[in-house]
């Protein structure tokens, strides 16, 4: 049932540019672990909740090849920016060949390199910041990104349920438990309120309180 209803959900959502589906097609023939990239559905909600925001910046942990980049690009204003980071520098050429296609190119700006390096550097108050990186840092990214972010601003974070581990009391390797970490400080800061959706592997929406 579960499966039809997402298939549904699917048939009566705005389709993706064709640019995008390519993307999807290319990265599942060419690149490794191609269940990483976000795919139609969440591509679609991270379109539109950049559209409801209208972000001039944004920053993006985790390009991978670059979908949901374009994605929450879609919102942004004429003159907006989205620096995006990415720490395989092997992806540069496939990620750069997209967005050089894309309406969007010079909005977007994207980093080669470990996010926690990078982003003390960018001297920038976000709009909208979407975490997808590597799951062990998760917390740090937080930490980081916090300060950088505008009051009432949004943080989208992905990979929530951890494929389900975080459910799983026997799960206790890193990944699973800075997951876990991640969703308990969110949840318990006196800054953030948060709203976790049960969509592919988990989104939360989290605002920024003005305090």
């Amino acid at each position: 049932m579960l499966s039809s209803l997402i298939e549904y959900a699917e048939q009566h959502s705005t389709p993706e540019s064709e640019l995008l589906k390519e993307l999807y097609r290319q990265t599942h023939l060419k690149i490794y672990n191609p269940r990483m990239i976000s795919g139609f559905l969440q591509g679609r909600i991270l379109a539109m909740i950049s559209r409801m925001i209208r972000p001039q910046y944004v920053l993006e942990i985790g390009t991978y090849t670059g979908y949901s980049a374009l994605c929450l690009a879609e919102g942004l204003l004429s003159n907006g920016q989205l620096h995006t980071i990415e720490i395989d520098d092997e992806l540069e050429e496939f990620i750069l060949q997209y967005f050089n296609r894309s309406a969007f190119k010079k909005n977007l700006i994207l980093h080669i390199g470990n996010a926690l390096d990078i982003i003390p550097q960018l001297d920038i108050v976000f709009d909208l910041v979407y975490i997808d990186g590597d799951k062990r840092e998760y917390l740090k990214y937080l930490h980081v990104v916090l300060p950088k972010v505008k009051q009432n601003g949004f943080i989208v974070a992905d990979n929530m349920f951890w494929n389900g581990k975080v459910v799983d009391n026997e799960q206790d390797d890193i990944f699973t438990c800075t997951i876990r970490q991640f969703n308990d400080t969110v949840l318990n800061h006196p800054q953030l309120e948060v709203l976790m959706l049960p969509i592919r592997d988990g989104i939360s929406i989290i605002r920024k309180k003005d305090m």
